[in-house]
């Protein structure tokens, strides 16, 4: 009997446990990449959000890796150890510096506004989607950050006695001025900061951030500060303040500079905690504040976390898997969570947003205008893994390209904030337009879409997506003549794009097109040196560019023929035309002989895009995929890890994190504006993708794996077949593939 009561009791006391799976939230850990420059940040953010709050741990001599010292493109690195704020809005996976502005600081004690005297070291670091918190060990202040899509929200824990809360203007990840701060009340502040400058290209496109700042408890003491340069000569003698900083108590008219900021200070007789709201716009002071007061909604800061890890979790639910390990699923939903951050959100909660170049303010309606558009990187991975889980999201990229279009007369580049940087070469946009179109997402301007694209491809004067395009059309190749960088890998953008081209006037009947844009889409075979068996740069003559050493350009070394790579890291970058590269290589043998070189000498490189299709070519020389699988595999284990170094290097806003959902899930898709996969031995036991049934005609698609070994066929509906390839239209009409792998 005893025993009896003993188990009953523990049967009703399990009974009132409840079982909490994890979800995918839960695994995701925003610390990887903040190291090995991978140039992510572990701050608050929210899906697309045009707001983040990361902390600012750049600054100082104190860091290892320090911003005015060496180029760096992110707020923070996880090496560093010397904080001096938390900075609302920024890039993730970038390799220029941009933004990292508009910095608030909680301290305590006497007031101090120089960033490197107040700030401090920290502990207790914690960082999960939508949240970030850290212990300040100088002012045992305890900060955490959440998000909305246009709002960031902090709350400083204080201790008893004097503490302080700064917004500082005149920090940010570049050397870009100007600012302007009013305090409105002790509980609201308002600006803006100058931004732009992204790589220091175009600093004469500068551009405003406007923000609005609102505080939970009203400042026993207000003020701003302003820092004045040094002046010499006679009337610096007179000036009091020379080369020091003004305090403004108590004032609340704009104060305008470079060096500038605000203080709040409060006296708590208990230990109090307050909270910061900062709404953000690019557009007006009034939208900030409107984007602000419509999310947030007097909600507190554990609500609004609420709310954003609950959106982070649907977003990132859209694929499920099973089997693995942990840390498999921690680097796999982590990758799908940096793809999640860039592209953006431009447009205010009203709509508004400014358009390319004039900056005047026009609405996106009942869409989204997305921005932050780092084409060369994402044309290749990370569109068509939007296109596959998330299409009304890329839907509204696509929309957003073209009304960049309608703004500014082309097609972006390299976009960022309404402005286009004319970073990397190329002429990638047409290339996404005609991949999303082909794998079924036509709900856009097709012909608009087509124009656009034909218009970069024969334009011939004033064309700033295409130069050298001249001799590209005369000669078939930019020569080392038209440029001083990059002639061969160029030559090879615009072949992809005219690829693109050529594929989608196919589709609309365009016949004279299809058939000029697929003769100019394969003018790189003209560059084919067969001494090397490698592409190779020509001279303004024809004749070859000497001396030609193949490995010069590895590690971003500058050199003629190939931007940010070398000719081993670009030859293979025809996956439209592989077939035709295989026979000028002499067969299939010569060709997976000439790839293994790549890996075997340490060619291949695995943090930048030209290559990044290279492990699943092995797919196109049958008897040879396994090495795919292989290398696949390889590549994972080795770049791919549970730490802050857990990427190969930037991140190139999610191109790197696309990469690896794909080959963790068993496709790639190899050839861009061609609608199929290539297939891998998939990381997972099963993985489910729920699709949109607005594009799509099943809810789900789940991909098996079979067995044991190599992976050697797949089964579509009972129907079992050798290739290692399907099309994108075969892959979402099958309820489930089963990859089917043998000892």
């Amino acid at each position: 009997m005893k025993n009896i009561r003993l188990l009953t009791i523990l049967l009703v006391f399990c009974g009132t446990i409840k079982v909490v799976a994890q979800q995918p939230v839960d695994y995701v850990n925003p610390f990887i990449g903040t190291s090995n420059y991978g140039a992510t940040y572990p701050g608050a953010v929210s899906p697309r959000g045009m707001v983040s709050v990361s902390p600012f741990n750049v600054s100082g001599s104190q860091n290892t890796l320090e911003k005015d010292s060496q180029w760096l493109s992110n707020p923070y690195v996880h090496e560093n150890t010397f904080l001096t704020g938390f900075s609302h809005v920024n890039l993730s996976g970038v390799g220029c510096p941009e933004l990292g502005v508009i910095l608030t600081m909680p301290t305590t004690g006497d007031l101090e506004t120089d960033h490197l005297k107040y700030g401090t070291t920290y502990t207790d670091e914690l960082a999960k989607p939508g949240y970030y918190s850290t212990q300040l060990s100088k002012y045992n202040v305890k900060a955490e950050m959440t998000a909305t899509s246009r709002t960031g929200v902090s709350r400083y824990s204080f201790p008893v006695g004097k503490s302080n809360i700064l917004i500082n203007l005149g920090v940010g990840l570049t050397n870009e001025e100007g600012a302007v701060i009013k305090i409105v009340s002790p509980t609201e502040i308002e600006g803006m900061r100058n931004v732009g400058s992204f790589c220091y290209y175009k600093p004469e496109e500068s551009y405003p951030v406007y923000f609005v700042a609102k505080f939970s408890k009203p400042a026993d003491d207000f003020g701003v500060w302003k820092k004045t340069r040094e002046y010499d000569g006679l009337e610096a003698q007179w000036m009091g303040y020379n080369g020091k900083t003004r305090l403004y108590k108590n004032y609340r008219k704009e104060v305008i500079g470079d060096s500038i900021g605000s203080y709040f200070t409060y006296n708590f007789d208990k230990p109090t905690q307050v909270e910061v709201k900062i709404g953000v716009s690019y557009v007006s002071i009034e939208n900030a504040r409107e984007n602000l007061e419509k999310e947030t909604q007097n909600l507190n800061f554990d609500a609004i976390y609420k709310n954003t890890s609950a959106h982070w979790n649907d977003l990132l639910s859209k694929i499920e898997v099973e089997g693995g390990t942990k840390d498999d699923k921690t680097i796999f939903y982590t990758a799908l969570y940096h793809t999640l951050i860039h592209p953006n959100i431009l447009n205010d909660f009203n709509g508004d947003y400014p358009t390319m170049g004039k900056r005047e303010t026009v609405n996106a309606g009942k869409n989204t205008r997305f921005t932050v558009f780092a084409l060369w990187d994402t044309y290749r991975n990370l569109h068509q893994l939007m296109t596959l889980v998330y299409p009304k999201q890329q839907s509204d990229m696509v929309k957003s390209m073209l009304h960049i279009y309608d703004e500014s007369g082309w097609l972006p580049k390299w976009e960022l904030n309404a402005t286009e940087t004319t970073t990397m070469v190329g002429d990638p946009a047409g290339i996404i337009l005609t991949d999303t179109y082909l794998r079924g997402i036509r709900d856009f301007d097709i012909e608009k879409a087509y124009e656009a694209m034909r218009k970069s491809a024969t334009q011939l004067d004033d064309n700033p997506l295409r130069p050298g395009i001249k001799d590209y059309i005369g000669k078939g190749y930019l020569t080392t003549k038209t440029t001083n960088s990059g002639s061969v890998s160029t030559t090879q953008e615009y072949n992809i794009t005219d690829f693109a081209i050529a594929q989608l006037a196919k589709v609309l009947g365009k016949k004279e097109d299809y058939k000029l844009f697929s003769e100019r889409s394969v003018s790189y075979r003209k560059l084919f040196d067969k001494q090397f068996n490698l592409l190779r740069p020509k001279n303004d003559d024809g004749s070859w560019y000497t001396p030609f050493n193949p490995n010069t350009g590895a590690n971003f070394e500058t050199n003629l023929g190939f931007i940010e790579g070398n000719s081993w890291q670009y030859t293979f970058m025809v996956t439209h035309d592989t077939k035709a590269l295989m026979k000028l290589m002499g067969g299939k043998k010569k060709y997976v002989d000439k790839l293994d070189e790549v890996f075997d000498n340490k060619q291949f490189d695995m943090a930048n895009e030209p290559d990044i299709a290279y492990p699943y070519l092995y797919n196109y020389a049958s008897g040879f995929e396994w090495k795919t699988q292989e290398r696949v595999t390889q590549l994972i284990n080795e770049y791919f890890t549970n730490k802050p170094a857990g990427l190969p290097g930037n991140d190139d806003t999610g191109t790197m994190s696309a990469w690896l959902i794909y080959s963790m899930m068993g496709i790639y898709p190899v050839s861009p504006a061609d609608p199929f996969y290539t297939i891998t031995t998939p990381r997972f036991d099963k993985v489910t993708i729920h699709l949109d049934p607005k594009y799509y005609k099943n809810d789900t698609l789940v991909i098996e794996k079979n067995g044991t070994g190599r992976l050697e066929s797949y089964t579509i509906d009972g129907k079992t077949t050798n290739s290692f390839f399907i099309s994108h239209e075969a892959l979402t009409n099958a309820k489930k593939i089963q990859f089917n792998l043998k000892e």
